[in-house]
């Protein structure tokens, strides 16, 4: 599937609302409410002031997939978090939706890109591993990995 990205500047997090289904928030983020509630996302999860959100559309122009990218240790190191595709793009997209946040990490200035992973999420975890992230540790239950992007561009 050719996917595209758009950046959301406004911040909004209705669409990633509407894609995400009740029983599928406490796997994006465990600590979050149920149902979605919009104005918690702005005040606990994404209101940093570097969070950057993003939508990843189909060839349609239609919204199938969310991500954000917040500021690490540091302005050069973009951490991933709340990585979310709709049932029918998964299978066979990971490839192209690590190309995007790798990306849209570079086009904010990071030079490496960190995330954590559940290791039991094993499409997850082995998507991470397949697009050359390195596992750097385990504990409870999160892998914790890293990527550098200018080792990639060098490559």
């Amino acid at each position: 599937m050719a996917l595209t990205l758009r950046r959301n500047r406004d911040h909004d997090l209705s669409t990633f609302a509407a894609m995400l289904p009740s029983e599928e928030i406490p796997l994006i983020n465990p600590n979050a409410k149920v149902p979605f509630d919009e104005m918690e996302w702005h005040r606990k999860w994404l209101g940093d002031q570097d969070d950057v959100s993003f939508y990843l559309q189909d060839p349609a122009g239609r919204e199938v997939g969310f991500f954000a990218l917040r500021v690490g240790v540091g302005p050069e190191v973009r951490h991933l978090t709340y990585v979310y595709l709709v049932e029918e793009a998964r299978g066979g997209a990971a490839a192209e939706v690590t190309e995007h946040v790798e990306q849209a990490a570079r086009d904010l200035g990071a030079s490496s890109l960190t995330l954590k992973v559940e290791v039991d999420n094993a499409p997850a975890l082995n998507a991470y591993l397949s697009a050359g992230y390195e596992e750097l540790s385990r504990r409870q239950g999160m892998a914790t990995m890293r990527l550098d992007l200018d080792e990639r561009l060098a490559a």
